[in-house]
């Protein structure tokens, strides 16, 4: 049995997060998915709880033939010793998945093997436009899974991002 493991900070989970557990799922048995930056919320970057952001990738993934776990990651300020932090938060697993290059240079250098794959249209399947299209009130349900889209709704995650997202009279 080969477990995987991918992190991403999922704010939101959007298609091609989808596309790439798709991807993934080809390769393994199990998938731990970390909900990176687990302690932030209510900002811009970040305008979802880790309660929230696993209840997207939970909902989104039901019907996927693979068993998956979602588990949240909190930030670690001392890069030399994250693997290790995330190992300890995770099941054990064989493999990482991301495309990120500090992520794959931390990992291959605890010994983890790690695999890339492609990325799926990302110009648009990318959070930060994803977030800035909820802010703006354009198109973005189109981007995401439609569980994720019942989550954003259900937990008015497009009036929070709005709100956090203005400034304040002295500019800020």
């Amino acid at each position: 049995m080969i477990r995987g493991f991918y992190i991403g900070r999922f704010q939101p989970f959007h298609n091609g997060h989808f596309n790439m557990v798709q991807e993934i799922a080809e390769d393994v048995d199990e998938l731990v998915l970390g909900i990176g930056s687990a302690g932030d919320s209510h900002s811009k970057h970040d305008p979802f709880t880790a309660g929230e952001r696993v209840m997207m990738v939970t909902k989104s993934l039901v019907d996927i033939d693979l068993v998956t776990y979602a588990v949240p990651i909190e930030d670690l300020e001392r890069n030399s010793v994250w693997v290790s932090h995330v190992q300890s938060m995770s099941p054990e697993f064989d493999v990482a998945y991301s495309n990120n290059p500090l992520v794959i240079q931390l990992f291959e250098e605890a010994g983890v093997e790690v695999r890339q794959s492609p990325m799926f249209n990302r110009e648009v399947l990318e959070g930060q436009e994803v977030r800035e299209r909820m802010i703006k009130g354009k198109n973005w349900k189109s981007l995401l899974p439609d569980p994720v889209v019942e989550v954003v709704e259900e937990t008015n995650g497009i009036e929070r991002l709005q709100r956090v997202s203005e400034t304040d009279s002295n500019g800020n």
